[in-house]
């Protein structure tokens, strides 16, 4: 995939994991637009500081992400790393370092290898090409099983338009910007404070409506840079930024989708929408109690048609409502009636064995709806989780 402005390239740095590539890098051609959302966690590590100070300049040049070591929770030596790793690629690029945004994913507590990084930049740039995109995606996975990548090709004003986007996430998943790191580039000529805005409300319905397991990471990052390299401003007419927004909307949602597929030990995927709370924020609290609830995700994993642990969910949720109102539907199967069952476990059991299914929950209690993914919680969750430093 090529984007106009930007070039990309991966290298084998060997922070963590051998024989495959981690350190990577996304460089547009000339300063750019560009925004970034991050982490609400109070334990925000190094590059994440670096990089939101950064992205509020609006201006830059560079993306450079690493996986294996998230210096977080590193203290002073952290932050002088990431000036250092900034400043390092900043010289070979002959740009300032308030131009590079920085990413990092893998253990908390583990310094960068600065050393191994600056060592590495000279061939990482070397390597830099317009098809290095798909590189960069492979570069910055840890537990996952596969990059996850998705490309927007749209028309406006008759100039073709494209948003690519990658992301990396499989544990420690969940809202507040939900536990990933996410790049998109554009063509499209965007100023840094729309395409900060754009970020804010794409990844409230995509990443932030994701939970595998219920934690927040120190490290989340969504970063955006728009090259201009396509000779349109969507911004110039409301038809061509709906257009632009629903396109990029749609690369934040399946980079989302792709994330909770790829979920930690997960064998299933489950969309969960929530209708007829009290309000918009009660049927989000519902969503998420439900979506988190170990007990519902193990059911997950066994195929059980046990809708008590549905009820039980709720009951805790914080959400206002008659419990004998409730109707519950597995895809197309009206599993409980009125708070009660609805005698279908057979065919609900049936849905339960299936990859991807959809649970309706309608509280029946107001106009709130809100919808969230989720997976199951399988053996393998806890073998990963319980090893992951070995």
């Amino acid at each position: 995939m090529l984007v106009k402005g930007f070039k990309a390239a991966a290298v084998e740095a060997g922070f963590k994991y051998k024989n495959r590539l981690d350190l990577g890098i996304i460089t547009a051609d000339a300063p750019v637009a560009w925004a970034g959302v991050f982490t609400q966690s109070v334990c925000r590590a190094a590059p994440v500081i670096w990089s939101s100070a950064m992205a509020a300049k609006g201006r830059g040049r560079a993306f450079l992400a690493n996986a294996g070591q998230a210096n977080a929770q590193t203290g002073p030596a952290g932050t002088k790393d990431c000036y250092r790793s900034a400043a390092a690629l900043a010289t070979l690029l002959s740009c300032p370092a308030t131009e590079i945004m920085l990413a990092s994913t893998g253990v908390i507590g583990q310094p960068i290898n600065i050393s191994i990084l600056e060592a590495k930049l000279p061939n990482l740039l070397s390597q830099l090409r317009p098809d290095g995109l798909n590189d960069f995606a492979q570069a910055i996975l840890t537990t996952d099983t596969r990059p996850k990548i998705r490309t927007e090709k749209i028309k406006l004003n008759g100039h073709t338009v494209s948003i690519w986007g990658c992301a990396k996430g499989s544990g420690m998943i969940a809202p507040n910007l939900a536990t990933m790191l996410g790049f998109l580039i554009t063509d499209a000529e965007i100023k840094a404070p729309l395409l900060r805005n754009i970020l804010v409300e794409g990844a409230e319905m995509s990443f932030n409506r994701v939970t595998i397991d219920g934690d927040t990471s120190t490290n989340d990052s969504l970063m955006i840079m728009a090259s201009g390299a396509a000779g349109m401003n969507p911004a110039d007419s409301g038809e061509a930024l709906a257009k632009f927004k629903e396109a990029s909307f749609t690369v934040m949602k399946n980079l989302a989708y792709q994330i909770t597929r790829d979920g930690e030990g997960a064998t299933r995927l489950i969309t969960i929408r929530m209708r007829g709370a009290k309000n918009t924020e009660e049927a989000k609290l519902a969503a998420r109690t439900v979506a988190e609830s170990p007990l519902v995700k193990t059911a997950f994993f066994g195929g059980d048609a046990n809708w008590g642990r549905l009820i039980m969910a709720l009951g805790r949720s914080g959400a206002t409502f008659d419990p004998y109102a409730i109707d519950i539907d597995l895809d197309d199967i009206p599993w409980v009636r009125q708070g009660q069952d609805n005698n279908k476990e057979k065919a609900a059991s049936m849905v339960m064995k299936k990859t991807e299914y959809g649970l309706l929950i309608n509280l029946n209690a107001g106009n709130g709806e809100y919808e969230m993914l989720t997976c199951d919680f399988s053996p393998k969750y806890i073998a990963i989780n319980a090893s992951y430093r070995s």
